[in-house]
């Protein structure tokens, strides 16, 4: 009976994931379709758009730049996909990394490390600063019942402020007419080395393991356990001893150490210091499509990033050819939309499945009582 049992949920999980992945490429199919249909209302071959695209993105030097464009997205989405895990949205990735970033930009000048170390120490002090200020909107949740969409929201424009103020007062150099805003440059040894010069940081792979560990974290662990079980049902969670607000706190907090790393190609690449030039953005808002499209699972993750990075590592190429180098963003906005109904769908009908198979079997049971 036992075995019949765990057969038969291995067979379901099996199952699941397979209408999962077959549901997800459908809806991908299907936005295409609409974005085509887009483009002949607007006077475009749809073809000749998704031919470019395709010659452009999978030459050797865009298939480079799709894995350099695909590195934050990773962090980001995978910092939102952990507040997602506990039903938090943390939409204040943005300004998490913008603070990171200029706090390890300035204390990485500070100290002088072997290379390996000074790298390392830069990694921590953006994880610690992007904890840190994940953590304001964790205690007010905390303590005062604020939604944490509204205190990140407004965190992001502090943050953005705040950073603003700091690169006027003490990070404009004024021996060239002020127009030098940035920090001090960082020493050699504590720039990643690229995986390919000038092309491809090796902060890819430190993405790739940041996944790897989400997935050890949150879905082989104890904690993890915790964390989703929070998700799923606080009050059921409470009620087993799972401690709710040291929950919150620490999901907000993982959520932000991990949001600290989004901007560290940029700041641990780039030889001539970090400022508002070389400031990324809207990486934060980038994330929660990426975790969307990819469920918050590691594996859809990664390839939601690739297919975004793939998208954006063609858009300058479709502009030379007369295609609006917009319809990538307007492909990715209809592919996250169309996947996110479509798996809704496919989730009811799996959850209606499952529950007319339970009442079968209770039937049966009480049939034999």
């Amino acid at each position: 009976m036992i075995e019949s049992r765990t057969t038969q949920r291995n067979f379901d999980g099996v199952r699941k994931s397979f209408v999962t992945l077959g549901s997800s490429l459908g809806a991908i199919v299907l936005a295409l379709v609409i974005c085509a249909v887009l483009l002949l209302l607007t006077g475009k071959d749809p073809l000749v758009a998704y031919r470019q695209i395709l010659e452009t993105g999978l030459s050797g030097d865009k298939l480079l730049e799709m894995l350099k464009r695909a590195t934050p997205l990773m962090f980001s989405a995978t910092a939102v996909a952990i507040g997602f895990k506990m039903n938090l949205f943390n939409i204040g990735v943005e300004g998490q990394y913008l603070f990171a970033a200029l706090i390890a930009a300035e204390m990485g000048t500070h100290v002088s490390l072997p290379a390996p170390l000074h790298v390392l120490f830069i990694l921590l002090v953006a994880m610690i600063a992007g904890a840190a200020w994940a953590s304001i909107a964790a205690l007010l949740k905390i303590g005062r019942g604020v939604n944490e969409v509204i205190s990140t929201i407004m965190l992001n424009f502090i943050a953005l402020s705040f950073i603003q103020w700091l690169f006027d007062n003490f990070f404009r150099d004024d021996s060239d007419g002020g127009l030098n805003v940035k920090t001090t440059k960082i020493a050699p040894s504590g720039r990643m080395p690229d995986l390919v010069h000038n092309r491809l940081s090796g902060m890819f792979i430190v993405a790739l393991i940041v996944v790897a560990l989400y997935w050890v974290v949150v879905f082989r662990s104890r904690f993890g356990f915790q964390l989703r079980a929070s998700g799923l049902n606080p009050i059921a969670a409470r009620t087993a001893g799972i401690p709710a607000n040291r929950m919150v706190l620490l999901a907000l907090m993982l959520s932000g150490a991990v949001a600290g790393l989004v901007a560290m190609p940029s700041v641990i690449g780039d030889v001539y210091g970090y400022g508002p030039s070389a400031t990324p953005t809207q990486f934060g808002f980038a994330g929660i499509a990426v975790a969307l499209l990819g469920r918050n699972h590691p594996v859809g993750i990664v390839s939601a990033a690739l297919l975004f990075g793939f998208l954006d590592s063609t858009s300058a190429e479709l502009q030379l050819s007369g295609v609006p180098s917009s319809i990538v963003k307007v492909i990715q906005a209809i592919i996250v939309l169309v996947v996110v109904i479509v798996n809704e769908a496919s989730s009811r009908w799996l959850n209606r499945r499952t529950a007319e198979r339970a009442a079968i079997a209770l039937k049966g049971l009480a049939s034999v009582a």
